[in-house]
């Protein structure tokens, strides 16, 4: 039995700063590192978003896909998509974006985010090349530590082994 479990697809109603949907389902073969936050979480406007676009100006050029998920579970009248396009311009979030689907019973947990079994935001998700979650994370995860493990996650070989 493998001990990583599969990553779920994510639920996405809208992708912001891409041309096109990110499926994760499509990233196979590539590492991806996606961070989930609420434009109105002081923990994530502090420390996730910067190091979201740290992250993205970085690993996105070595062929790490770098995501943010917009995930809301309070606020929703204020935290819209027009409300969000303006905040990743003003924090100059240039990473794909999605916006977490609305529960399908009204209530106030997205679908992604339920599918992670989120405890709130911000949240890391580490995903290897073969689709499986390899760090879920609430709160802040030190930058140096994240780099090193994304690195490491980069060396392995498709099949899971170091490289």
């Amino acid at each position: 039995m493998d001990r990583y479990p599969a990553a779920p697809a994510w639920r996405i109603q809208e992708w912001l700063n891409t041309p096109t949907p990110i499926e994760l389902e499509a990233q196979r073969g590539k590492v991806v590192v996606a961070c989930a936050f609420q434009m109105l979480c002081p923990g994530c406007v502090r420390h996730a978003i910067p190091q979201l676009n740290a992250l993205h100006e970085y690993f996105t050029p070595r062929g790490i896909v770098v995501v943010g998920l917009h995930t809301v579970f309070e606020h929703h009248a204020a935290m819209t998509p027009t409300s969000l396009r303006a905040f990743l311009h003003e924090y100059r979030v240039r990473c794909p974006v999605g916006v977490d689907e609305t529960a399908d019973d009204g209530g106030p947990v997205p679908r992604t985010m339920a599918a992670y079994r989120m405890q709130g935001t911000p949240t890391l998700l580490l995903v290897d090349r073969l689709g499986r979650l390899r760090r879920q994370e609430f709160g802040h995860v030190p930058d140096l530590s994240l780099g090193a493990e994304i690195m490491a996650l980069s060396l392995e070989e498709a099949d899971g082994a170091p490289g």
